[in-house]
């Protein structure tokens, strides 16, 4: 039992050191409509994926929005220092997903997207 134990903790203290360095809260633009929001990153299986866990008004209140609990990034895959590419977007104030990539730097993650030709970007801000 306590090989068991140990081994267990020895796997979830590796398991933590291993975290994306892009895993976290993230504060996203404001969208055409002035409202941002709170992305959750994190790592799902070997890809990144994010999840919209808050929405703001223009003013910076936090307001109810049917998009809190929505997936919005998902199938990112880390491309080595800093890189991420070949995963979808998805904007809530266009309801358009994009073939999207990420560059991190620092606090600061850039996120593009391309549809049908038509590419967007933003520049999202690490939430402490």
């Amino acid at each position: 039992m306590k090989r068991f134990l140990m081994a267990a903790v020895l796997v979830a203290a590796a398991t933590a050191a291993e975290a994306d360095p892009v895993e976290g809260m993230w504060m996203t633009q404001p969208d055409d409509n002035g409202n941002f929001g709170h992305v959750e990153i994190y790592s799902c299986g070997a890809q990144i994926c994010g999840v919209i866990r808050k929405a703001f008004s223009a003013s910076g209140a936090e307001r109810p929005s049917d998009n809190i609990g929505k997936r919005m990034i998902w199938d990112m895959a880390p491309e080595g220092d800093g890189a991420y590419g070949g995963g979808k977007i998805w904007a809530p104030d266009r309801d358009k997903t994009y073939s999207s990539k990420m560059a991190l730097s620092g606090d600061t993650l850039k996120v593009s997207g391309c549809v049908f030709g038509i590419c967007r970007g933003q520049t999202w801000r690490r939430v402490n």
